[in-house]
């Protein structure tokens, strides 16, 4: 299908929810802008068959996995049928971050993450490792404190031969560096200041590729990060920086394979260019690398209250976005940053000011499939076979 076709039809659905909203603005606690408002049209979202999406996306060469929280998967039965059912590959949400990996300088706990490894393998799916080398501060635990330009190197080394050692021969692949760009902090090549960054010098990425390709040389070696996805001045500057920075990691022999496109996606936002991210992703692929999408979900905080109108517009984003990156061959694997709205992040970092559950995955928080599983499910079965 036209891309631009595609972008028009979108802005089209969102011109027509928003007439609805106009109409009862009061009723449904609509934050969308005036300007949105014109003739309703309903979009299809059916979706042929019952095949579940890991199926689907086989059929063309692609993976569709999920991110999970242990206590989530082993708690919750009907949650890990569903999972099982569903997914291709597991990636473990927080158990293999630094603060919940390693509490002690010394001491590694691998139980959580083992259970999922074992929990994957037992269900015949590709198990994904997320992430080794992350600046944020919740993600890293109390002691890193110590950590100094004196024995950065030596602590960050041990951790990836440590952690992807562990792993080795069982791992699909690794986030090996994790949102190492962000242009607004000032630096000529884009880097983000970080701890890794102030201790080791800009040469801390490759030396993080460099250890865990020694650790493991046959998992697939990934730069991960978000911001990338939208036609704003920010994501031009941040896709420039992502690619200059690939490309450097590439032209010194760096052992990377793969970009992950984190793809945080909002639904309210429609300065969306398909032409422009379609170009990113294959100056991207001329460069060798795969590409992931890595961390796929659709925000709705600004969205109206009505259920509906919300799942349509969440829908027609993940069909939409799909539709533009799943054309490009690179593409390998899609992953959505949870399964079921019953568990994702966005409930604690990205709520709605109404206070209303969220519904930013393909299952909603009765393990239910809704209009947003139906939308990657169209765009699985409409893509290109690798």
């Amino acid at each position: 299908m036209n891309k631009k076709h595609l972008f028009n039809r979108r802005q089209t659905l969102l011109l027509g929810l928003g007439s609805i909203v106009s109409m009862s603005t009061l009723a449904l606690g609509s934050t969308l802008k005036p300007q949105q408002a014109s003739n309703h049209q309903k979009r299809n979202f059916a979706a042929s068959g019952n095949l579940p999406l890991a199926r689907r996306a086989a059929a063309k060469g692609l993976i569709y996995g999920a991110a999970v929280r242990k206590y989530a998967l082993s708690s919750d039965a009907q949650l890990a049928a569903r999972f099982t059912r569903e997914c291709a590959m597991l990636v473990p949400e927080w158990e293999l971050k630094w603060n919940f990996l390693r509490p002690k300088p010394n001491t590694f706990n691998f139980a959580p993450a083992d259970w999922l490894a074992a929990f994957a393998q037992t269900h015949r799916m590709l198990f994904r490792g997320h992430t080794l080398v992350w600046h944020e501060p919740h993600a890293l635990p109390e002691w890193f404190s110590i950590v100094n330009s004196q024995n950065a190197r030596q602590i960050l080394l041990e951790h990836i031969a440590t952690v992807v050692g562990h792993y080795a021969g069982k791992i699909h692949s690794w986030d090996v560096v994790n949102e190492a760009i962000s242009v607004k902090d000032g630096r000529s090549d884009g880097l983000r200041e970080t701890p890794w960054l102030k201790f080791l010098g800009s040469d801390y990425i490759e030396l993080a590729f460099r250890a865990a390709a020694k650790a493991d040389p046959k998992a697939l070696l990934v730069y991960n990060d978000y911001g990338l996805d939208y036609d704003t001045p920010e994501a031009d500057a941040k896709r420039t920086a992502v690619l200059k920075l690939l490309k450097r990691l590439k032209s010194r022999g760096t052992p990377i394979h793969a970009l992950g496109i984190q793809a945080h996606l909002s639904a309210s936002e429609t300065r969306f260019n398909p032409q422009k991210l379609q170009k990113f992703l294959s100056d991207v692929a001329s460069l060798g690398l795969k590409i992931l999408i890595s961390e796929l979900d659709v925000k709705d905080k600004e969205l109206p209250v009505n259920i509906n109108i919300r799942d349509r517009l969440v829908a027609a984003t993940y069909e939409d976005y799909l539709s533009v990156v799943l054309d490009e061959p690179a593409v390998t694997a899609v992953i959505t940053w949870g399964l079921s709205d019953r568990y994702t992040w966005i409930s604690e970092f990205e709520a709605r000011p109404d206070s209303l559950p969220v519904r930013p995955l393909p299952l909603d928080a009765d393990i239910n499939r809704k209009l947003a599983w139906n939308a990657i499910a169209r765009a699985f079965d409409q893509a290109p076979k690798r």
